[in-house]
């Protein structure tokens, strides 16, 4: 028997690589000869850089950066084994679970690490960059990680705006004359699946910012903070970017990347896929396991199950789905292309105490699916 693991992380709580090994776990548990190719996935958040870079050959490069509240933590870029290409995502040095709930606020959050990690990258020779924008505490439009690459943002008076979201209220001019200049020697990629324009009601504020902390009234002010960042980027780079698909992706920082670094996007789940050879190591497979920390209906726009069910069905692979919280029902598992879902908390207990032991509860889910596995093999043999 041949088993392929393809799961994303459960976010916040175990990463994908580190899941695949509990998964191996389980299915070696009931067929101890299977052959188990491990596939850790993501789609543009937390974990793409891990991934790129485990499935290049590459390396992950340390470095000092700046939270979204301004404190140090180490964070890393992925040097890719081709030796010219570096994934930078959001969620490294801005990302939502660097945070405690108490401290998420799209208002002041700001983006300016993401911008060290790219600037460090470029500076060790990098031009061709990945940015995954998935898992951000921010909603700035990458205000802030355009500030580390030297661009600044001044009100009406000429004075530098202070970091977060709400402060492009009074955003009156964008100054790029001293943004580094190995930006225009670079192609940037962003990787993501979020098709959401800059503002509105689905736009970045109204659809993401209830996640990062905001309530209605904060919704209110960022949409219109990131309303007046669209009009002033056009005046700035000439180029009306706010109703763009994707613009809206980790609070606008889709438009701010689109706008000033001249970015292209492309499906963040299809660059880890064509990476890792996924088409290539499916073949021949009995069975793939996917997941993530949540299944709902949100999976069916682009995130990594929705990927490998969208490849897997044009081999004729079934895919069997693990999580921690299931909210699909048939008619969306049948969309997905799912043979079956699972969540692997098997009984009552706090999501503490769940996300404290995901890998042993994915296990032991691998194993209880395995032994269904092989009682209807018996039956049809």
């Amino acid at each position: 028997m041949k088993v392929v693991l393809a799961p994303d992380s459960f976010k916040g709580s175990i990463s994908a690589r580190d899941l695949c090994a509990f998964l191996r776990e389980g299915v070696l548990e009931v067929f101890p000869e299977a052959q188990v190719t491990e596939l850790p996935l993501a789609d543009g958040g937390e974990g793409t850089t891990e991934a790129l870079a485990h499935a290049t050959g590459g390396r992950m490069v340390e470095c000092e950066a700046l939270d979204p509240l301004g404190r140090p933590v180490r964070a890393a870029y992925g040097a890719l084994g081709d030796g010219r290409t570096a994934v930078v995502e959001m969620a490294q040095a801005s990302g939502l679970p660097l945070l405690a709930p108490h401290e998420r606020n799209p208002l002041i959050a700001d983006s300016f690490g993401t911008g060290q990690l790219i600037r460090e990258a470029l500076r060790a020779g990098y031009r061709r960059l990945i940015i995954g924008l998935g898992g951000s505490a921010t909603n700035d439009g990458a205000a802030g990680a355009l500030r580390a690459l030297g661009a600044r943002f001044l009100d009406e008076d000429g004075a530098e705006l202070p970091p977060g979201g709400e402060a492009l209220l009074r955003l009156a001019r964008i100054d790029l004359s001293g943004l580094d200049e190995t930006v225009r020697e670079t192609e940037f990629i962003l990787a993501s699946d979020v098709t959401n324009p800059l503002c509105g009601p689905s736009g970045a504020s109204a659809v993401f910012g209830p996640q990062k902390g905001a309530d209605p009234e904060m919704v209110a002010r960022l949409d219109a903070a990131l309303g007046r960042y669209g009009e002033v980027l056009r005046e700035a780079v000439g180029r009306d970017v706010a109703a763009l698909p994707g613009s809206g992706a980790a609070g606008g920082a889709g438009a701010g990347f689109l706008a000033v670094l001249g970015a292209k996007f492309n499906s963040g789940i299809d660059i880890v896929m064509e990476a890792v050879d996924f088409d290539g190591k499916i073949r021949g497979a009995d069975w793939i396991v996917t997941g993530e920390g949540r299944l709902d209906g949100q999976t069916l726009s682009g995130k990594v199950v929705s990927g490998v069910c969208r490849r897997a069905r044009g081999m004729r692979v079934p895919v069997i789905g693990l999580c921690g919280s299931l909210s699909v029902d048939a008619r969306q598992m049948e969309e997905l292309g799912l043979a079956a879902a699972f969540s692997v908390v098997s009984g009552p207990c706090t999501l503490e105490e769940a996300m404290a032991r995901t890998g042993e509860l994915a296990r032991d889910t691998m194993a209880r699916v395995m032994r269904l596995i092989q009682v209807v093999g018996r039956m049809n043999g």
